[in-house]
Protein backbone atom coordinates (compact mmCIF):
# COMPACT_ATOMS: atom_id res chain seq x y z
CA UNK A 1 0.00 0.00 0.00
CA UNK A 2 1.12 3.57 -0.67
CA UNK A 3 0.73 6.45 1.71
CA UNK A 4 -1.82 8.10 -0.60
CA UNK A 5 -5.15 8.29 1.25
CA UNK A 6 -7.17 6.88 -1.65
CA UNK A 7 -4.95 3.79 -1.77
CA UNK A 8 -5.45 2.87 1.90
CA UNK A 9 -8.13 0.48 3.13
CA UNK A 10 -8.75 -0.43 6.76
CA UNK A 11 -9.20 -4.17 6.25
CA UNK A 12 -9.98 -4.88 9.91
CA UNK A 13 -12.84 -2.37 9.88
CA UNK A 14 -14.16 -3.76 6.59
CA UNK A 15 -13.99 -7.36 7.83
CA UNK A 16 -15.79 -6.48 11.06
CA UNK A 17 -18.59 -4.68 9.20
CA UNK A 18 -18.98 -7.42 6.57
CA UNK A 19 -19.13 -10.13 9.24
CA UNK A 20 -22.16 -8.33 10.70
CA UNK A 21 -23.90 -7.41 7.43
CA UNK A 22 -23.00 -9.87 4.66
CA UNK A 23 -24.37 -13.41 4.60
CA UNK A 24 -21.69 -16.08 4.38
CA UNK A 25 -18.75 -13.73 4.81
CA UNK A 26 -15.71 -15.08 6.63
CA UNK A 27 -12.52 -13.07 7.25
CA UNK A 28 -9.76 -12.19 7.55
CA UNK A 29 -9.24 -9.93 4.53
CA UNK A 30 -6.19 -9.31 2.42
CA UNK A 31 -6.72 -6.24 0.19
CA UNK A 32 -5.00 -5.31 -3.06
CA UNK A 33 -5.80 -2.04 -4.85
CA UNK A 34 -6.47 -2.25 -8.56
CA UNK A 35 -4.12 0.12 -10.40
CA UNK A 36 -6.68 1.44 -12.89
CA UNK A 37 -9.46 3.92 -12.32
CA UNK A 38 -9.26 7.60 -11.42
CA UNK A 39 -12.55 8.02 -9.61
CA UNK A 40 -13.64 5.42 -7.06
CA UNK A 41 -10.74 3.42 -5.53
CA UNK A 42 -11.32 -0.29 -6.13
CA UNK A 43 -9.83 -3.18 -4.16
CA UNK A 44 -9.62 -6.94 -4.57
CA UNK A 45 -10.60 -8.54 -1.25
CA UNK A 46 -9.08 -11.97 -0.72
CA UNK A 47 -10.62 -14.12 2.00
CA UNK A 48 -10.19 -17.81 2.89
CA UNK A 49 -13.60 -18.61 1.41
CA UNK A 50 -13.91 -16.36 -1.67
CA UNK A 51 -12.65 -13.24 -3.39
CA UNK A 52 -14.69 -10.06 -3.67
CA UNK A 53 -14.30 -6.52 -5.01
CA UNK A 54 -14.83 -3.39 -2.92
CA UNK A 55 -15.44 0.04 -4.44
CA UNK A 56 -15.47 3.10 -2.25
CA UNK A 57 -15.79 6.83 -2.53
CA UNK A 58 -12.39 8.50 -2.25
CA UNK A 59 -11.73 10.30 1.02
CA UNK A 60 -11.59 14.07 1.30
CA UNK A 61 -13.67 16.96 -0.04
CA UNK A 62 -15.58 15.83 -3.16
CA UNK A 63 -17.66 17.51 -5.84
CA UNK A 64 -21.39 17.31 -5.19
CA UNK A 65 -23.07 14.27 -6.83
CA UNK A 66 -19.72 12.77 -7.86
CA UNK A 67 -18.45 9.28 -6.88
CA UNK A 68 -21.97 7.89 -6.40
CA UNK A 69 -21.13 4.33 -5.37
CA UNK A 70 -24.66 3.92 -4.01
CA UNK A 71 -26.01 4.47 -7.53
CA UNK A 72 -23.48 1.98 -8.91
CA UNK A 73 -24.71 -0.58 -6.42
CA UNK A 74 -28.38 0.08 -7.17
CA UNK A 75 -28.15 -0.16 -10.97
CA UNK A 76 -26.03 -3.32 -11.01
CA UNK A 77 -28.32 -5.04 -8.53
CA UNK A 78 -31.32 -4.05 -10.69
CA UNK A 79 -29.69 -5.55 -13.81
CA UNK A 80 -29.04 -8.94 -12.20
CA UNK A 81 -31.70 -10.82 -14.20
CA UNK A 82 -31.44 -8.95 -17.50
CA UNK A 83 -29.46 -9.38 -20.74
CA UNK A 84 -26.88 -6.93 -19.39
CA UNK A 85 -24.04 -8.87 -17.69
CA UNK A 86 -23.03 -7.45 -14.31
CA UNK A 87 -21.26 -8.68 -11.19
CA UNK A 88 -23.39 -9.93 -8.30
CA UNK A 89 -23.93 -7.21 -5.70
CA UNK A 90 -23.63 -8.15 -2.02
CA UNK A 91 -23.84 -5.20 0.37
CA UNK A 92 -23.73 -1.40 0.42
CA UNK A 93 -22.28 0.42 3.44
CA UNK A 94 -23.60 3.97 3.69
CA UNK A 95 -21.97 4.63 7.08
CA UNK A 96 -18.92 6.84 6.45
CA UNK A 97 -17.68 6.10 9.95
CA UNK A 98 -16.67 2.52 9.03
CA UNK A 99 -13.74 3.37 6.73
CA UNK A 100 -14.20 7.09 6.11
CA UNK A 101 -16.46 6.87 3.04
CA UNK A 102 -19.32 4.88 1.55
CA UNK A 103 -18.48 1.54 -0.12
CA UNK A 104 -20.02 -1.58 -1.61
CA UNK A 105 -18.89 -5.16 -2.10
CA UNK A 106 -19.58 -7.34 -5.14
CA UNK A 107 -18.42 -10.65 -6.58
CA UNK A 108 -14.98 -10.81 -8.14
CA UNK A 109 -15.73 -11.75 -11.75
CA UNK A 110 -13.07 -13.80 -13.50
CA UNK A 111 -12.57 -12.83 -17.13
CA UNK A 112 -10.40 -11.31 -19.79
CA UNK A 113 -9.79 -7.56 -19.64
CA UNK A 114 -8.74 -5.55 -22.69
CA UNK A 115 -7.25 -2.07 -22.31
CA UNK A 116 -6.41 -1.72 -26.00
CA UNK A 117 -9.32 -1.73 -28.51
CA UNK A 118 -6.88 -2.95 -31.19
CA UNK A 119 -7.02 -6.27 -29.29
CA UNK A 120 -3.40 -7.04 -30.21
CA UNK A 121 -3.23 -10.15 -28.00
CA UNK A 122 -6.05 -11.86 -29.91
CA UNK A 123 -5.87 -13.71 -33.20
CA UNK A 124 -7.17 -11.81 -36.21
CA UNK A 125 -10.44 -13.76 -36.39
CA UNK A 126 -11.12 -13.35 -32.65
CA UNK A 127 -11.29 -9.55 -32.74
CA UNK A 128 -14.52 -8.91 -34.64
CA UNK A 129 -16.61 -11.18 -32.33
CA UNK A 130 -15.39 -9.18 -29.30
CA UNK A 131 -16.40 -5.89 -30.94
CA UNK A 132 -19.75 -7.32 -31.97
CA UNK A 133 -20.38 -8.49 -28.42
CA UNK A 134 -19.55 -4.99 -27.22
CA UNK A 135 -22.20 -3.77 -29.67
CA UNK A 136 -24.75 -6.34 -28.48
CA UNK A 137 -24.31 -5.42 -24.83
CA UNK A 138 -24.63 -1.70 -25.57
CA UNK A 139 -27.94 -2.33 -27.34
CA UNK A 140 -29.05 -4.50 -24.39
CA UNK A 141 -28.31 -1.68 -21.95
CA UNK A 142 -30.45 0.68 -24.00
CA UNK A 143 -33.24 -1.88 -24.37
CA UNK A 144 -33.46 -2.45 -20.60
CA UNK A 145 -37.05 -2.23 -19.34
CA UNK A 146 -36.86 0.65 -16.85
CA UNK A 147 -40.15 -0.22 -15.19
CA UNK A 148 -39.45 -3.94 -14.80
CA UNK A 149 -36.03 -3.27 -13.27
CA UNK A 150 -37.26 -0.52 -10.96
CA UNK A 151 -35.05 2.06 -12.67
CA UNK A 152 -37.77 4.37 -14.02
CA UNK A 153 -36.78 6.97 -11.41
CA UNK A 154 -33.03 6.44 -11.80
CA UNK A 155 -32.64 9.79 -13.57
CA UNK A 156 -34.73 12.88 -14.29
CA UNK A 157 -36.99 13.18 -17.30
CA UNK A 158 -36.64 15.91 -19.92
CA UNK A 159 -33.87 16.85 -22.34
CA UNK A 160 -30.90 14.70 -21.37
CA UNK A 161 -28.29 16.78 -23.18
CA UNK A 162 -29.48 20.07 -21.72
CA UNK A 163 -29.27 18.46 -18.29
CA UNK A 164 -25.86 16.91 -18.90
CA UNK A 165 -24.25 19.97 -20.45
CA UNK A 166 -25.47 22.00 -17.50
CA UNK A 167 -24.24 19.45 -14.99
CA UNK A 168 -20.80 18.98 -16.50
CA UNK A 169 -20.33 22.70 -17.03
CA UNK A 170 -20.91 23.17 -13.28
CA UNK A 171 -18.53 20.30 -12.48
CA UNK A 172 -15.94 21.78 -14.82
CA UNK A 173 -16.27 25.21 -13.22
CA UNK A 174 -15.92 23.68 -9.76
CA UNK A 175 -12.62 22.02 -10.72
CA UNK A 176 -11.30 24.69 -13.11
CA UNK A 177 -7.62 25.51 -12.59
CA UNK A 178 -7.14 27.85 -15.55
CA UNK A 179 -9.15 29.31 -18.42
CA UNK A 180 -9.09 27.06 -21.52
CA UNK A 181 -10.38 28.89 -24.60
CA UNK A 182 -11.43 25.77 -26.61
CA UNK A 183 -13.51 24.52 -23.67
CA UNK A 184 -15.30 27.87 -23.45
CA UNK A 185 -16.03 27.75 -27.19
CA UNK A 186 -17.22 24.16 -27.04
CA UNK A 187 -19.56 24.84 -24.09
CA UNK A 188 -21.09 27.76 -25.98
CA UNK A 189 -21.55 25.65 -29.14
CA UNK A 190 -23.24 22.81 -27.28
CA UNK A 191 -25.64 25.18 -25.57
CA UNK A 192 -26.52 26.81 -28.90
CA UNK A 193 -26.94 23.53 -30.85
CA UNK A 194 -28.89 21.36 -28.43
CA UNK A 195 -31.05 18.78 -30.26
CA UNK A 196 -34.73 18.69 -29.47
CA UNK A 197 -35.90 15.92 -27.15
CA UNK A 198 -36.93 13.03 -29.42
CA UNK A 199 -38.60 11.06 -26.63
CA UNK A 200 -35.92 8.38 -26.27
CA UNK A 201 -35.27 7.66 -22.60
CA UNK A 202 -33.18 4.61 -21.75
CA UNK A 203 -30.65 3.38 -19.27
CA UNK A 204 -27.31 5.05 -20.05
CA UNK A 205 -24.01 3.60 -18.80
CA UNK A 206 -22.14 6.89 -19.04
CA UNK A 207 -18.62 5.49 -19.54
CA UNK A 208 -19.07 2.65 -21.99
CA UNK A 209 -15.79 1.39 -23.49
CA UNK A 210 -13.97 -1.90 -23.85
CA UNK A 211 -11.73 -1.41 -20.79
CA UNK A 212 -14.86 -1.20 -18.62
CA UNK A 213 -15.84 -4.75 -19.62
CA UNK A 214 -14.77 -8.28 -18.73
CA UNK A 215 -15.05 -11.11 -21.25
CA UNK A 216 -15.33 -14.85 -20.81
CA UNK A 217 -11.99 -16.67 -20.83
CA UNK A 218 -13.03 -19.10 -23.57
CA UNK A 219 -15.52 -17.15 -25.71
CA UNK A 220 -16.28 -13.58 -26.82
CA UNK A 221 -19.22 -13.42 -24.41
CA UNK A 222 -19.16 -10.47 -22.02
CA UNK A 223 -18.93 -11.59 -18.38
CA UNK A 224 -19.59 -8.21 -16.77
CA UNK A 225 -19.88 -4.50 -17.53
CA UNK A 226 -18.02 -2.47 -14.90
CA UNK A 227 -17.83 1.12 -13.61
CA UNK A 228 -21.43 2.36 -13.54
CA UNK A 229 -20.67 5.56 -11.64
CA UNK A 230 -21.94 7.86 -14.41
CA UNK A 231 -25.03 5.78 -15.23
CA UNK A 232 -28.47 7.36 -15.32
CA UNK A 233 -31.57 7.40 -17.47
CA UNK A 234 -31.18 9.54 -20.54
CA UNK A 235 -30.46 9.46 -24.24
CA UNK A 236 -28.81 6.34 -25.69
CA UNK A 237 -26.70 8.08 -28.34
CA UNK A 238 -24.50 9.49 -25.58
CA UNK A 239 -23.12 5.99 -24.96
CA UNK A 240 -22.77 5.27 -28.66
CA UNK A 241 -20.97 8.58 -29.15
CA UNK A 242 -18.65 7.72 -26.27
CA UNK A 243 -17.51 4.54 -28.03
CA UNK A 244 -16.79 6.37 -31.28
CA UNK A 245 -15.04 9.18 -29.40
CA UNK A 246 -12.75 6.71 -27.64
CA UNK A 247 -11.84 5.04 -30.92
CA UNK A 248 -10.88 8.45 -32.29
CA UNK A 249 -8.10 8.69 -29.70
CA UNK A 250 -4.47 7.74 -30.49
CA UNK A 251 -3.56 4.06 -29.97
CA UNK A 252 -1.52 3.08 -26.94
CA UNK A 253 -1.73 3.12 -23.15
CA UNK A 254 -2.84 6.75 -22.84
CA UNK A 255 -5.25 7.27 -25.75
CA UNK A 256 -6.54 3.69 -25.94
CA UNK A 257 -7.99 4.50 -29.34
CA UNK A 258 -7.91 3.41 -32.95
CA UNK A 259 -6.85 6.60 -34.73
CA UNK A 260 -4.85 5.74 -37.84
CA UNK A 261 -5.38 1.97 -37.48
CA UNK A 262 -6.23 0.03 -40.65
CA UNK A 263 -9.25 -1.63 -39.07
CA UNK A 264 -10.15 -3.85 -42.01
CA UNK A 265 -6.62 -5.26 -42.09
CA UNK A 266 -6.72 -5.81 -38.33
CA UNK A 267 -10.12 -7.51 -38.30
CA UNK A 268 -11.83 -4.62 -36.48
CA UNK A 269 -15.16 -2.84 -37.01
CA UNK A 270 -15.19 0.63 -38.52
CA UNK A 271 -17.19 3.39 -36.83
CA UNK A 272 -19.81 3.11 -39.57
CA UNK A 273 -20.12 -0.67 -39.14
CA UNK A 274 -20.48 -0.38 -35.37
CA UNK A 275 -23.17 2.30 -35.68
CA UNK A 276 -25.01 0.29 -38.36
CA UNK A 277 -24.95 -2.89 -36.24
CA UNK A 278 -26.25 -0.94 -33.24
CA UNK A 279 -29.07 0.60 -35.26
CA UNK A 280 -30.04 -2.82 -36.66
CA UNK A 281 -30.15 -4.36 -33.19
CA UNK A 282 -32.38 -1.55 -31.92
CA UNK A 283 -34.54 -1.23 -35.01
CA UNK A 284 -33.36 2.33 -35.78
CA UNK A 285 -33.20 3.60 -39.37
CA UNK A 286 -30.18 5.83 -38.75
CA UNK A 287 -28.82 8.67 -36.62
CA UNK A 288 -28.92 12.32 -37.69
CA UNK A 289 -26.40 14.94 -36.50
CA UNK A 290 -24.08 12.35 -34.99
CA UNK A 291 -21.39 15.04 -34.72
CA UNK A 292 -23.31 16.62 -31.83
CA UNK A 293 -23.14 13.41 -29.80
CA UNK A 294 -19.41 13.17 -30.49
CA UNK A 295 -18.84 16.80 -29.51
CA UNK A 296 -20.82 16.29 -26.32
CA UNK A 297 -18.67 13.31 -25.36
CA UNK A 298 -15.42 15.17 -25.97
CA UNK A 299 -16.71 17.99 -23.76
CA UNK A 300 -17.82 15.66 -20.98
CA UNK A 301 -14.52 13.77 -21.03
CA UNK A 302 -12.65 17.07 -20.85
CA UNK A 303 -14.71 18.04 -17.81
CA UNK A 304 -14.11 14.65 -16.19
CA UNK A 305 -10.34 14.74 -16.56
CA UNK A 306 -10.31 18.34 -15.34
CA UNK A 307 -11.87 16.94 -12.16
CA UNK A 308 -9.21 14.22 -12.09
CA UNK A 309 -6.52 16.91 -12.31
CA UNK A 310 -8.13 18.91 -9.49
CA UNK A 311 -8.23 15.85 -7.25
CA UNK A 312 -4.54 15.24 -7.97
CA UNK A 313 -3.69 18.81 -7.01
CA UNK A 314 -5.80 18.45 -3.85
CA UNK A 315 -4.13 15.12 -2.93
CA UNK A 316 -7.25 12.97 -3.36
CA UNK A 317 -6.50 11.20 -6.67
CA UNK A 318 -6.51 7.41 -6.80
CA UNK A 319 -3.40 7.47 -9.03
CA UNK A 320 -1.83 10.95 -8.68
CA UNK A 321 0.88 10.63 -11.32
CA UNK A 322 -1.50 9.41 -14.01
CA UNK A 323 -4.09 11.97 -12.93
CA UNK A 324 -1.66 14.83 -13.58
CA UNK A 325 -0.82 13.36 -16.97
CA UNK A 326 -4.48 12.99 -17.93
CA UNK A 327 -5.26 16.52 -16.81
CA UNK A 328 -2.90 17.93 -19.41
CA UNK A 329 -5.18 16.62 -22.19
CA UNK A 330 -8.21 18.81 -21.39
CA UNK A 331 -7.44 21.30 -24.20
CA UNK A 332 -6.98 18.44 -26.67
CA UNK A 333 -10.42 17.01 -25.87
CA UNK A 334 -11.99 20.44 -26.27
CA UNK A 335 -10.32 20.94 -29.66
CA UNK A 336 -11.48 17.48 -30.81
CA UNK A 337 -15.00 18.38 -29.68
CA UNK A 338 -14.92 21.51 -31.83
CA UNK A 339 -13.81 19.46 -34.83
CA UNK A 340 -16.71 17.06 -34.25
CA UNK A 341 -19.07 20.03 -34.00
CA UNK A 342 -18.03 21.20 -37.45
CA UNK A 343 -19.03 17.79 -38.88
CA UNK A 344 -22.70 18.31 -37.95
Amino acid sequence: MTTNAAAHLDTEAVAKWLAAHMDGFEGPIEAQKFPGGQSNPTFLLKTPKANYVLRRKPPGQLLKSAHAVDREFRVQRALADTDVPVAKMHVLCEDDAVIGSMFYVMDHVQGRHFDDPRLPDLAHDERLPIMDEMNRVLAAIHDTDLNATGLADYGPEGNYYARQVGRWTKQYRASETQSIAPMEELIAWLEANMPEDDGQRTLVHGDYRIDNMLFSKDSPRCAAVLDWELSTTGHPYADLGAVIMQWGMPPGNEGRGLAGVDRKAQGLMTDEEFIAAYCKRRGIAGIDRFGFYLAFNYFRMGAIIQGVLKRALDGNASNPERAMRLGSFVPSFAEAGLRAAKSV
